[in-house]
């Protein structure tokens, strides 16, 4: 019988590739007290294997966290004192930031160093420094764009924008949906993701003239995306389609109205279940039940919202998260990290570029108002 080469050892599953992430320490609502405790929650759900961590801010604040996390060993800490506020305009954070956490937390990004940054400290902020450090991915791009995780019966669909464009064209429309699915391939491991496109019925004349134009590129353009068609506001929880593609108002609005959905929820079933003794006992007893029901209708429940459209791997996390959701942040900047994302999105784009240069105005309006 032949005998095995041992040093080809075929079963063996390849580690993943070492990557560096770069950490606002300062930011957010807590601070080092929930981005520590974040780090090793991630670890804890997900391995971690080869994932190293640089918190930007103040040592004599960071360093007792990682001792009683138990974290000095794979994290390094980078000093400094200075940390833009929460409440701080964008220009001012632009022209008063160089030097505080956030800012060196992305200038690692734009060195090398890091291979994406979390922060989640102030979100005007936290764009206008990554679009003045590491600029847009391609010229055409103006804004990064904020994509949401959103729980549906059928897994996680990607929505974007949710608050970052409050109007966009046809080309920006196009643009997010190319970033979208490279997204949910990378993160959520959809192999070929398909993509809707919000409006206010699935017929070809409805909507507005930039979702129209939108719809034409996207049927006929050369981009060979699993394009399903426009989808309704009732398909986003029904997990239609796995990415769906909307201007920042419209997606802002959505996003809000989900998440105050699910506290009234909450707060009925709270309400009903604390009304009495026997209440309260059932209640006990389902509570595992009631968590992950909590968790499902949520969409700030998965949290992390990579700023798509930037030369780097940005994350931003919600301000007031604990531990176990800033982890989850992280585990997003990882996957995208170690993913062909930035190559995926580029390669498309310069293809939505040659349509827009060469092809005839797509998606010509018919006539026909808007329904």
């Amino acid at each position: 019988m032949r005998r095995r080469d041992k040093t080809t050892r075929p079963y063996e599953v390849p580690l993943p590739a070492p990557v560096t992430i770069s950490l606002d320490a300062m930011g957010g609502d807590h601070g080092p007290s929930v981005v520590v405790p974040g780090v090793r929650s991630y670890l804890r759900t997900h391995g971690g294997e080869g994932v190293r961590f640089l918190l930007h801010g103040d040592e004599a604040v960071i360093a007792p966290e990682l001792s009683r996390c138990g974290l000095t060993e794979i994290c390094e800490i980078r000093h400094t004192d200075k940390v833009v506020a929460m409440d701080e305009k964008p220009a001012q954070a632009m022209r008063r930031g160089k030097g505080s956490s956030l800012w060196n937390a992305i200038e690692a990004v734009k060195t090398g160093e890091a291979g994406g940054v979390v922060s989640a400290g102030n979100t005007g902020a936290l764009m206008a420094i990554s679009k003045l450090i590491l600029r847009m991915a391609a010229p055409g791009l103006e804004r990064p764009a904020i994509v949401a995780s959103w729980p549906t019966f059928k897994g996680v669909t990607a929505v974007l924008d949710v608050g970052a464009n409050i109007g966009s064209d046809a080309e920006q429309l196009v643009e997010f949906a190319i970033m979208g699915e490279a997204f949910q391939t990378a993160v959520h491991g959809v192999a070929r993701p398909s993509i809707g496109l919000l409006n206010v019925g699935s017929e070809d004349m409805k909507g507005n003239e930039q979702v129209r134009q939108a719809h034409a590129i996207l049927r006929d353009g050369p981009f060979e995306l699993n394009y399903h068609g426009f989808v309704e506001g009732d398909d986003i929880g029904k997990g239609t389609v796995d990415v769906v593609v909307t201007d920042g108002f419209t997606g802002n609005i959505a996003l809000k109205t989900a998440e105050g959905t699910a506290r009234y929820v909450s707060a009925l079933l709270r309400e009903a279940l604390t009304s009495n003794l026997q209440a309260k006992l059932g209640a006990a007893i389902a509570m595992p039940a009631l968590r992950r029901m909590r968790d499902k209708i949520d969409p700030s429940a998965i949290n992390g919202g990579p700023l798509l459209g930037l030369n780097g791997i940005v994350v931003k996390s919600h301000g007031g998260a604990d531990a176990k959701g800033f982890g989850n942040a992280i585990r997003i900047a990882v996957d995208l990290a170690r993913s062909d994302y930035m190559t995926k999105v580029g390669a498309n784009l310069g293809r939505l570029e040659t349509v827009f240069e060469h092809a005839a105005p797509a998606g010509e309006t018919t006539g026909d108002s808007p329904q």
